[in-house]
């Protein structure tokens, strides 16, 4: 049973990973396109492609250390260094991602001051306000396990 749910798990990293590759070949043109011709400046869509596919790198390396995770549970070595590596990796990726996405957070400001659409700043801040909860996560499971492996070596020192 608990291979099905891991495998399941992977199939659903497997599938955001083509989904975010499908947006990131189809959608982030278009956009950049659009927002450069909106806002009338045509340099802008050179940086929205840098924090778009930038963003883009860290996530998938955040997706193979997460493929990594599950493949480290389905050998029942969830309780090892290298998922607590792995963890402290993600932390990282996240905290980069948000990074990037708080760096555009100024091109949703232009586009909301000159649509008047203030709710579209309240949209550009769920890509950083979830990377952090992501962040935040990682660290506090990262922590957990770290315990828990100390208290497993500790019962394997004195049995």
């Amino acid at each position: 049973m608990k291979q099905v749910t891991t495998h399941f798990l992977k199939l659903a990293v497997i599938f955001i990973g083509i989904l975010i590759l499908a947006l990131c070949i189809f959608l982030v043109p278009k956009l950049a396109f659009e927002v450069s011709n909106f806002l009338k400046v045509d340099s802008l869509k050179y940086i929205i492609y840098i924090i778009l596919y930038g963003a883009a790198i860290p996530f998938y390396f955040a997706l193979y250390q997460a493929f990594g995770l599950l493949s480290y549970i389905d050998k029942n070595k969830a309780f090892s260094e290298l998922s607590v590596i792995a963890l402290k990796k993600i932390k990282y990726c996240a905290i980069l991602i948000c990074s990037l996405h708080v760096l555009g957070l100024p091109l949703f400001y232009l586009v909301a001051d000159k649509d008047d659409a203030p709710g579209l700043i309240f949209i550009g801040m769920v890509i950083p306000f979830a990377s952090m909860i992501i962040a935040v996560f990682s660290a506090v499971l990262e922590r957990l396990l770290q315990e828990a492996i100390n208290i497993k070596s500790e019962n394997d020192l004195t049995v």
